[in-house]
């Protein structure tokens, strides 16, 4: 590798030739004319912008973790809850009389700013990283420090004033601060998942009541069967969603469970007897959630299987709107040549070579999605399964893999909800008449004329011997007022439309 500037912030290029572009800097300026200051740590000394909020250990991140350009701040929700955290063990230590008054209420007015929106580009790590997060933890109480030191009227870097370890991180350690913040991180998302699903289930069941007497063919295994209504279709896509969103609702109270006060391991190790409790509360009332410690705080600090509860929640929603997208193409498929039931929103051209053609784009945009959340739950999977003794070094990976599922699931159900199923439309005709023609008609004179008649009935017809009707009225099985009784859309569909009550024949006692 050729650098075009010392330790810290650059431009890299790789043997291949592959640039990559370092973040933290103008890209408009040349390496060399960026002003530095110089910082020292446990392994010596580097030069960082002069400019950053963030200091040597995320300079030294950066050198070694050049993984991925999706950097933390990508994912808001993460620095919110490390905001929360640090907050919270901020007002904690004044509270013990660890920290000074003037200390806390500075890093609280800093993590306030954070919570806001402010100084999110200063994240700059990439998220997946080594070290148990160590490095995000370190990133946060640098910028904490720094733009504290700045507020105080110090220059940056200048930590015998205000000290990112000592002061900042007092109390605590990455194996405690880091998985308490990315909890609070995925119960935000969790949070806009939840609004964002409920309001997709409501659109689904809207479309219900307004195809709720729609008759149409239903199909299993892709052949058709027996009759039912374009709101019981969409009524059922309702249903699996209202579902669904409640087991993501689940998730919540597990998250809420922290195990701040733990430090290294879980033995509480330089921090005082109180902090555990006293941060706690804290993060309640600044969160208005039921954080809860851990009642085992060496098992909390090595297992990871809230993580995976989460994502086996996420995966089983996706799976499941994923197969509600399959339906919604296939229902709108052709729309000359296939089934042509219900008409999707044309969204935008569907080729550069065929005129006029429209593809089903959102549905594929969310099945995609579905596919990156199942890939993303392996990966949770693996990582949790990979963990060590008393710690999990792979959490970076399983919180970045977690933060996109939300955040991806969450704009699918969006685009999918407005783009989509609100300004989805029954092609009545089209589907009228394949009631009219359909075979599957003869199941619900069944009970009327029998197994055995109603399956010739059937077979007669497909061979193009007339229609169910043409041919039960021909063979004088039944007359035309009790076939419309029992063709009507409320006995084919099987409730009664009024009342939601089943309809079904009398028993015959003798039978």
């Amino acid at each position: 590798m050729v650098k075009t500037t010392g330790p810290g912030p650059s431009i890299s290029v790789e043997d291949d030739g592959h640039a990559i572009y370092r973040p933290g800097m103008d890209e408009s300026v040349h390496p060399d004319d960026i002003p530095m200051r110089r910082e020292k740590d446990s392994l010596g000394e580097l030069e960082v912008p002069a400019q950053a909020y963030w200091g040597i250990h995320t300079a030294r991140a950066l050198d070694n973790f050049p993984i991925t350009r999706r950097a933390i701040s990508n994912y808001p929700d993460m620095i919110r809850g490390l905001a929360r955290v640090k907050q919270a063990a901020a007002r904690a230590n004044r509270d013990i009389g660890v920290l000074s008054s003037k200390k806390a209420e500075i890093i609280d007015q800093v993590c306030e700013e954070l919570v806001a929106g402010k100084l999110h580009e200063q994240f700059v790590l990439g998220a997946v990283q080594g070290g148990a997060g160590t490095s995000t933890n370190m990133c946060a109480n640098e910028v904490i420090a720094n733009r504290g030191l700045e507020i105080m009227g110090f220059e940056k870097g200048d930590y015998q004033h205000l000290h990112p370890i000592d002061d900042v991180n007092r109390s605590q350690s990455t194996n405690d601060v880091y998985p308490s913040a990315i909890k609070l991180g995925m119960v935000f998302g969790v949070g806009r998942l939840y609004a964002e699903h409920k309001l997709l289930a409501e659109s689904f069941a809207a479309k219900s009541r307004e195809f709720v007497d729609v008759l149409k063919v239903g199909r299993t295994q892709l052949q058709d069967a027996v009759p039912m209504t374009l709101g019981q279709e969409f009524g059922g896509f309702a249903t699996t969603l209202v579902e669904d969103h409640e087991r993501i609702h689940e998730t919540i109270p597990f998250l809420c469970e922290v195990n701040l006060g733990a430090t290294a391991i879980g033995t509480g190790i330089t921090a005082d007897p109180r902090y555990p409790e006293a941060v706690r509360a804290h993060l309640a009332e600044l969160t208005g959630l039921d954080i809860r410690t851990a009642p085992d705080l060496i098992e909390a600090t090595s297992d990871a299987g809230v993580f995976m509860t989460l994502s086996g929640t996420l995966k089983r929603a996706a799976v499941k709107l994923s197969k509600i997208c399959n339906d919604l193409r296939l229902l709108s498929s052709g729309p000359q040549a296939g089934f042509g039931e219900i008409n999707l929103p044309a969204r935008q051209a569907g080729s550069s070579i065929m005129p006029g053609k429209v593809n089903p784009v959102i549905p594929e945009v969310v099945n995609q999605v579905a596919f990156a959340v199942i890939g993303s739950d392996a990966t949770v999977t693996a990582a949790s399964e990979a963990g060590q003794l008393q710690l999990n070094a792979f959490e970076p990976i399983i919180a970045s893999s977690l933060m996109q599922s939300l955040v991806w699931l969450t704009n699918a159900c969006k685009t999918l909800r407005l783009n989509c199923i609100d300004g989805i439309t029954a092609n009545e005709d089209r589907l009228r008449q394949m009631v009219e023609e359909s075979v599957g008609v003869v199941t619900a004179l069944t009970p009327y004329i029998g197994y055995v008649k109603s399956a010739a009935i059937a077979h007669e017809a497909l061979a193009g011997g007339g229609t169910v009707r043409e041919l039960v009225i021909a063979q004088g099985l039944m007359d035309e007022a009790e076939l419309d009784s029992v063709l009507s859309p409320q006995r084919l569909s099987g409730l009664s439309l009024a009342t939601g009550i089943i309809l079904l024949p009398p028993v015959d006692e003798d039978q």
